[in-house]
């Protein structure tokens, strides 16, 4: 690759997000009469960088930042209340339960308002009000400073007191899959936090619908051997993602 034609590339991409916040692979591909392969590499450079932001088909201007957790509810509410049942399923009573903050997460909550004989571990104010209102149900609300997007608790305080709760089940969101099958979030902080849920529970699931295989965050959540499976509404069709996540995880569709 011509090192000139490849400055000029990056530049023209960089132009194009400040006019108009996107660009697509096919387009630029077009523009410049290369393979979409050699524009994937140059935004994966740009990403590198931090310059900018990989998504489906493209990329866009910055880093990206989560949708509120209202606009999060509206977008597949049923494929994620079908997560949610399916994840009460799993619930025994007796157990202590971790649920982290997220929309398909308070869905199981929803689903689990009417069992009894539970304690519910959760950083998530809505998930807290919708437990801690069930008489069967012990809900114990970890604290930390609230994020007002995820309406949840985020945070050194919230860390520490993860490590003083060992769980039956935890079950944890994601921001995004990668297409190597990865786990990602939006911050190192969301990251780490939800890999000390993942420790925390003698079994872990994560919960994702199947927008969030189209979704690219940029920090990887580290795995752990406590994971136990995946659960998702469906699986799309076509994408890295899917088959890299089907290899490296137990996949249980809702």
């Amino acid at each position: 690759m011509n090192r000139p034609l490849a400055i000029d590339r990056l530049n023209h991409i960089l132009h194009a997000l400040e006019e108009g916040g996107s660009v697509s692979v096919g387009a630029l591909a077009d523009r410049f009469a290369v393979s979409k392969e050699t524009i994937r590499r140059d935004l994966k450079l740009l990403s590198d960088q931090g310059r900018v932001s990989l998504v489906h088909g493209g990329a866009t201007a910055g880093i990206p930042a989560e949708p509120s957790l209202s606009r999060r509810e509206a977008n597949n509410a049923t494929g994620k209340a079908a997560i949610g049942r399916k994840a009460a399923s799993l619930v025994r009573d007796g157990m202590v339960v971790l649920i982290d903050s997220g929309s398909t997460t308070l869905f199981l909550a929803e689903a689990l308002a009417s069992r009894e004989h539970l304690t519910v571990i959760t950083n998530s104010l809505p998930i807290a009000l919708t437990l801690c209102r069930t008489q069967g149900v012990k809900t114990i609300m970890l604290g930390g400073e609230i994020h007002a997007n995820d309406e949840a608790a985020f945070g050194v305080d919230t860390l520490q007191l993860l490590t003083h709760y060992h769980v039956d089940l935890a079950f944890v969101g994601a921001g995004g899959i990668s297409e190597d099958g990865d786990f990602t979030d939006y911050s190192r902080l969301a990251a780490e936090q939800r890999h000390l849920m993942l420790e925390a529970g003698r079994k872990a699931f994560m919960l994702a619908d199947h927008t969030k295989f189209d979704r690219k965050t940029p920090v990887i959540i580290p795995p752990s051997p406590r994971m136990a499976g995946l659960i998702v509404d469906h699986l799309p069709e076509g994408l890295a993602a899917t088959a890299a996540a089907q290899r490296r995880w137990p996949i249980i569709l809702a």
